[in-house]
C-alpha cells in the first residue's frame, strides 16, 4: 500500500455513545503535560490536521469520538488519552473513559484481573480512577471516580431570540457545561425531538460563549462552554439528559461529565449529599449510575467528587489510512448530515 499515514482503531461504545480508541499509529503529541498536549492539538495546525483526519469525512462520521491513547505523564497513571471530536480536542469524558478502559482491558494493553481491575486514566482534567468488573475475559461494567466538579454560576439568565430569557447553570464536570431545564425550550427529551434539541443547543452554546467566557481556575487549557446539556427529572427521580454536541448531534449516552456537572448543582441546591446514588437516562434510554462520593474544593470553590457507572462494548477493529494523492486529507463535512453548523468547518 502507498499510504502516507495509518492509525488502528478499536471500535467501542458506552451505552450507545461511540468512542473509538486509537491503539496504534498515534503520532507523538508534543507537550510536557496532557493539558499541554490538549492545547497543542487545539492550536497547532498539525494537531488540527490530525483531528480532522480522524473525525471528518471520508474517514470519520458525525457520531462518536476518537480517543488518542497516549503514554501517561503521571507516575500513577496506566494510560493517558485525549478526546477528538469534529470541533476540537476535549479534556475529559465519562463515556469515553468507559470506552478507553474497556479497550485497554479487552485488548490486553492493560492486564485484566478478575473479578476487578483498577485502571488509572490520565486526562487533561486530571486522573480518573476506573474500577472495572471483569469476568471471562470481558469488561462487564466500569465505575469511574471523576475529577472534582463545581458550579461556576447558577441561574444565569440569557436573552434568546426564540425563547425569551433562559436560565442556565454554568458548571464544570471535566469540561464546562451549560445545563438547561428542557421545558424552557418547549421540548421534551425523546428520540423524535433530537434534531430540535440539537438546534436549540447550538443556538444557546453560541450565545452563552459570546456573553460569558469561562476558564478553569487551575487548568487554563480548559475554557469555554463545550456543550449544552438539556435535563429533566422523571417521576421516579431519574435525571433524563440530552447533551448537544457541535456541529449538530445528540450524545447517545447519559453523559458522564455532564452528569458530574449536574451533580455539583444538585449539591449546591441541597438536593444531593455524600453517599447518594441516582440514575441518569439518555435520549435513547440507556443508563448511567451517578454517585456523590466525596466533597472537596477547587481554587476555593466547593466541589464534589462524582462517580459514573456504565458499560462499554467493543464492536469492531479498523484501520484508517491516508493515500498521499487523496484530495481530501483534512476531511470535510456537509450540512445535509452534520447539521447547519457544519458550514463553519
Amino acid at each position: 500500500m502507498r499510504w502516507k499515514r495509518t492509525i488502528q482503531l478499536l471500535d467501542v461504545h458506552a451505552e450507545g455513545e461511540i468512542g473509538k480508541v486509537a491503539i496504534g499509529g498515534v503520532p507523538k503529541i508534543p507537550g510536557e503535560t496532557v493539558a499541554a498536549q490538549l492545547h497543542w492539538l487545539n492550536t497547532d495546525p498539525k494537531g488540527q490536521e490530525l483531528r480532522r483526519f480522524l473525525c471528518l469525512e471520508p474517514r470519520g462520521a458525525p457520531i462518536g469520538s476518537v480517543n488518542l491513547l497516549l503514554p501517561p505523564k503521571h507516575p500513577d497513571a496506566d494510560a493517558a488519552f485525549i478526546i477528538l471530536q469534529p470541533d476540537q480536542a476535549h479534556a475529559s469524558s465519562g463515556s469515553n473513559s468507559i470506552c478507553v478502559t474497556t479497550a485497554l482491558l479487552e485488548s490486553g494493553i492493560v492486564e485484566m484481573k478478575e473479578p476487578e481491575t483498577i485502571v488509572t486514566l490520565e486526562t487533561a482534567a486530571g486522573l480518573v480512577k476506573a474500577t472495572a468488573t471483569c469476568r471471562d475475559g470481558r469488561c462487564e461494567k466500569v465505575k469511574l471516580t471523576m475529577v472534582p466538579s463545581f458550579v461556576h454560576e447558577l441561574d444565569v439568565e440569557i436573552d434568546t431570540p426564540h425563547w425569551g430569557k433562559i436560565k442556565t447553570d454554568i458548571c464544570y464536570g471535566g469540561i464546562f457545561y451549560a445545563l438547561v431545564d428542557v421545558a424552557q425550550v418547549n421540548l421534551t427529551i425523546e428520540k423524535a425531538n433530537a434534531a430540535a434539541l440539537v438546534q436549540a443547543g447550538m443556538i444557546l452554546k453560541e450565545l452563552i460563549n459570546r456573553h460569558m467566557p469561562v476558564v478553569h481556575p487551575e487548568i487554563p487549557a480548559i475554557s469555554g462552554v463545550a456543550y449544552v446539556m438539556f435535563r429533566d427529572i422523571e417521576s421516579d427521580g431519574t435525571v433524563r439528559t440530552c447533551t448537544t454536541m457541535w456541529p449538530g448531534r445528540a450524545d447517545r449516552s447519559p453523559c458522564g461529565t455532564g452528569n458530574s456537572a449536574n451533580l455539583a448543582t444538585l449539591y449546591a441546591r441541597g438536593k444531593a449529599k455524600v453517599g447518594d446514588v441516582f440514575k441518569s437516562k439518555s435520549i435513547i434510554g440507556s443508563e448511567f449510575e451517578v454517585g456523590l462520593q466525596a466533597l472537596t474544593e477547587v481554587a476555593g470553590k466547593p466541589a464534589v467528587i462524582p462517580t459514573i457507572s456504565g458499560r462499554g462494548f467493543t464492536f469492531g477493529l479498523s484501520q484508517v489510512a491516508l493515500d498521499p494523492f487523496d484530495p481530501h486529507p483534512l476531511g470535510f463535512a456537509l450540512t445535509d448530515v452534520w447539521g447547519p453548523s457544519a458550514g463553519e468547518i
